[in-house]
């Protein structure tokens, strides 16, 4: 390289939380610019900028900005920071780069630090001392990181039992944080994410499933938790997976876990969570992270009460036009999904038995065609359901307090399995302690009364019909047809290339009493009528 040839510089700049006003990008500039000016190194508009970037879980090769940078060493001559620990954090860090410099001739300087300035000339490969000094200096950065890590944990520890007191991070779906008066931040509902925790619950009380909720979520663009952390933040959606090394999503989609996981997490009735286990005090009860709960604890109650049937139904997919899935049926039990189905040139869309393709053995496969067998069941179900009115069924939560009992008895067995085998008086002591918070946590809880719930249902004045007509989209309509429990049965044909649908071979039924009762009574009445 030419000595005489001014050098290209790149500045590199580095926080790892934006709000930090003590090392923020306009000082590392100012300081990086001064040091430049004084060693003649044009940096003209070569930036390396990692701004929420931590540099003790990224390597300089990963960060966006400088990372990009050093994929083109031909570039520039050298690079600088402000401060060694701008840089690199780790002594494997810090080695892998300094290896890159020497292999590609370059320089590195830090503009301040505890001695002043520091310029790592890594154009001689035959110089050992800036190795040595970067090492020695890598050492020093490594121990501070490790010392800031355990400075940090201990304040979060001690922060997490703090009622109200939030300490940082992405707070719980439902909730963003908020200043208090005397210093510090708690948790308050954040009305656009209530908004789709309310839609959640809803969708729950009407009797959809966790995964039919996630799709609608998704067709409607509304952003996961994740997602919505990130937009309310200013950042880009998606990113890394956590999954394999490198894959990433440009945004990321709600999931039956994701949903599952939201309305049965405590967060949603003001309690801090910590590994998703709750968080106690010294008298076992749980830590408040809010003063605004999202749900009172009946409330939370009564949605744990919808999931059991709910996590166990058959899950049916809302992106299919496929009206009768998970309502027709083979003889053999197993459903019937559509296909398509080519003879003599001509092409048919048909439901068939899968129980083939479930590797089962079914002795009379069946298969009907689409358009007959569904217009078939829609004039059944109308004329079975059809003159109904439709209900709105709305449950006033009680309160049991049985599973919170469950829940801190099965923390306390947990705690017990422990026993024995702490070797110090003090965490001896500290167990003993959190097993009598636990037990009278218990002991209080046994002492409340339990309050049964209700059920109200009113009629909305539409029937069943008019809803059916309303929409055309199969999702909706084979939701009504899945609410009354309609079951469909085909068996195989007897005649080939018949002309119309053998309705002899369809049994069609009704299983939620309610409808049962209710078509019953309407065919009774028409019969009356017809008799005159």
């Amino acid at each position: 390289m030419d000595q005489q040839q001014q050098l290209r510089g790149v500045r590199v700049i580095r926080l790892s939380v934006l709000t930090d006003e003590t090392t923020s990008p306009e000082r590392q500039r100012a300081a990086v610019d001064g040091a430049a000016a004084s060693l003649g190194i044009d940096c003209a508009d070569r930036n390396a900028i990692d701004l929420g970037i931590s540099a003790s879980r990224t390597t300089p090769f990963e960060r966006p900005g400088l990372g990009e940078w050093l994929k083109r060493p031909q570039d520039f001559d050298a690079l600088l920071c402000w401060r060694f620990d701008r840089l690199v954090r780790s002594m494997d860090d810090i080695h892998a780069l300094s290896t890159w410099a020497r292999d590609h001739r370059k320089m590195i300087v830090f503009a301040e630090g505890p001695g002043g300035r520091l310029v790592l000339d890594f154009r001689n490969p035959l110089d050992p001392m800036s190795q040595l000094m970067v090492t020695v200096f890598a050492f020093a950065a490594q121990m501070e990181a490790q010392a800031i890590k355990e400075r940090v944990q201990g304040a979060q520890a001690a922060m997490r039992v703090m009622p109200m007191r939030w300490r940082g991070s992405r707070p719980p779906y439902g909730y963003q944080p908020a200043p208090l008066d005397a210093g510090g931040w708690t948790l308050v509902p954040d009305p656009v994410a209530v908004t789709v925790i309310t839609r959640i619950l809803k969708a729950l009380s009407e009797g959809k499933t966790l995964a039919s909720i996630a799709v609608d979520l998704n067709q409607d663009s509304v952003p996961s938790p994740r997602d919505h952390w990130a937009l309310k933040n200013g950042r880009e959606t998606g990113g890394k997976t956590g999954g394999q090394k490198g894959i990433t999503r440009d945004r990321f989609g709600w999931t039956f876990d994701v949903v599952k996981r939201l309305v049965k997490s405590e967060t949603l009735i003001g309690w801090k969570v910590s590994g998703g286990v709750p968080v106690r005090d010294s008298k076992g009860a749980p830590v408040m992270c809010t003063a605004e709960p999202i749900l009172s604890r009946a409330e939370f109650d009564a949605v744990a009460a919808l999931l059991p049937k709910r996590e166990t139904a058959p899950s049916t997919r809302r992106d299919t036009k496929a009206l009768l899935l998970g309502v027709i049926h083979c003889t053999c039990g197993a459903r019937m999904y559509l296909s398509e189905q080519t003879r003599n040139s001509n092409r048919s869309v048909i439901y068939k038995c899968a129980a083939r393709a479930r590797g089962r053995h079914c002795e009379a496969p069946s298969h009907v065609r689409a358009d007959w067998i569904e217009q078939y069941v829609e004039e059944r179900f109308l004329r079975a359901v059809g003159g109904l009115r439709v209900t709105v069924t709305r449950v006033i939560p009680g309160y049991d307090p049985q599973p919170e009992i469950d829940a801190t008895a099965a923390e306390f067995a947990s705690h017990q399995e422990q026993e024995g085998r702490q070797r110090s008086k003090a965490a001896r002591d500290a167990w003993q302690r959190r097993a009598d918070a636990l037990d009278e946590r218990l002991a209080e809880l046994e002492g409340r009364q339990r309050v049964e719930p209700r059920t109200e249902i009113s009629h909305t004045g539409r029937l069943y019909a008019d809803e059916w007509r309303a929409t055309e989209d199969a999702a909706a309509r084979r939701d009504m047809l899945m609410e009354a429990g309609t079951h469909v049965v085909v068996a195989k044909a007897t005649v080939a290339r018949a002309k119309e649908l053998d309705t002899s071979r369809v049994t069609f039924e009704l299983a939620e009493p309610f409808f049962i009762d209710a078509a019953a009574e309407l065919e009774g009445i028409a019969l009356s009528e017809a008799l005159g």
